[in-house]
């Protein structure tokens, strides 16, 4: 007969309903510490120098990448990123998981977590759908976007403007356009470093949240830095080292007035707004829509370096997810590295 002694059989394995664990993973550049913040920036500008750079940290690791909305920089980035750091990534597309069928998130979490060594996701749903995910997974979940923030598009930017600059303390910023996911990221990513003056220009009624702005002052505040919001193009800053700006229309996303494109058409960035400062530079986060956030001759001329930006987004992507699986991939259960002789063996015949 097999054993049937359950806390012997089955070792460290969770019986039934695998218990609730407290999320983890990288949701917001708010939740991190300026070490870490600084961390996975500097690594990200060692890792763009030479993608080389590093003894293969995720190599038998399963790093699960859901995307529920169209991606091409953070998709292709996270997956060459995984492999490049020795991983193996497993795709799950919009129309993939039984989730379209009815399963809940709490029991997705549950069967992906009991298979995957960390998980990406990109959603234009509510951040706590990735928090959820983490506390019922039992696994590192890293935000590549939700509708709140993309935390992994503020470590590109910032890792950017560093390698343009040397270093990202000092940056004076001027945003132009909508308060996005992006516009969060960055406000709470730049609070993390010292003497910034940080400007958003935004339509009124497309600001950043009020908490987001809150928080990210009060936090830059405390090593020297400002950031700012107006809702008029009037208010343009003295200096600016970087002007940035985002397509209006966020993935994923719609706006409920129908005349929106009026309320944002100031905000247009052109060769005579670059020209105000001539040692600016430009960024953008791609796609963008040329004609309508910005000009091709902005974009696509002398003092853009978008293309840099976009190329940050792998090196970005890699010091991410080394971060993480370093910090925060642990297996939280011990099952998952039950040894060999706890698999239960028929008893062999007298």
């Amino acid at each position: 007969m097999v054993s049937t002694n359950e806390s012997e059989v089955f070792g460290a394995f969770p019986i039934g309903v695998p218990p609730e664990q407290e999320s983890c993973g990288i949701f917001s550049l708010g939740d991190l510490n300026q070490e870490t913040m600084h961390h996975i920036v500097d690594r990200s500008c060692d890792l763009f120098a030479d993608p080389a750079a590093h003894d293969y940290p995720l190599r038998k690791t399963i790093v699960g990448i859901l995307f529920t909305k169209t991606s091409t920089r953070t998709r292709a980035a996270f997956n060459v990123g995984a492999v490049s750091l020795g991983a193996t990534p497993i795709n799950f597309g919009p129309n993939d998981l039984q989730t379209n069928t009815g399963e809940s998130l709490i029991d997705t979490a549950r069967v992906l977590g009991a298979m995957l060594g960390l998980l990406v996701v990109r959603t234009s749903g509510p951040l706590e759908d990735l928090k959820l995910l983490s506390r019922h997974g039992g696994m590192a979940v890293i935000n590549a976007m939700a509708a709140e923030e993309h935390p992994t598009q503020g470590i590109c930017d910032l890792a950017a403007i560093q390698l343009a600059r040397g270093s990202v303390d000092g940056t004076r910023l001027l945003y132009v356009g909508e308060g996005n996911n992006t516009a969060t990221a960055l406000a709470h990513g730049f609070s993390h470093y010292a003497d910034c003056r940080v400007t958003f220009l935004t339509p009124e009624g497309y600001g950043l949240p009020s908490d987001v702005l809150s928080a990210a002052t009060a936090r830059g505040a405390a090593v020297g830095t400002m950031v700012e919001e107006y809702h008029t193009m009037s208010r343009l800053p003295e200096h600016a080292d970087i002007v940035y700006t985002t397509r209006w229309q966020t993935t994923g996303t719609s706006k409920a007035d129908p005349a929106w494109r009026e309320a944002f058409r100031p905000f247009f960035v052109d060769a005579g707004l670059l020209d105000r400062w001539p040692g600016s530079r430009f960024m953008h986060d791609l796609p963008a829509h040329r004609g309508e956030e910005v000009s091709g001759e902005v974009l696509d001329g002398p003092r853009s370096i978008a293309w840099s930006q976009a190329r940050m987004k792998l090196a970005s992507a890699m010091a991410t997810l080394e971060w993480t699986a370093a910090n925060l991939g642990r297996w939280r259960y011990q099952s998952r590295t039950l040894p060999h002789a706890a698999v239960p063996q028929a008893p062999r015949s007298s």
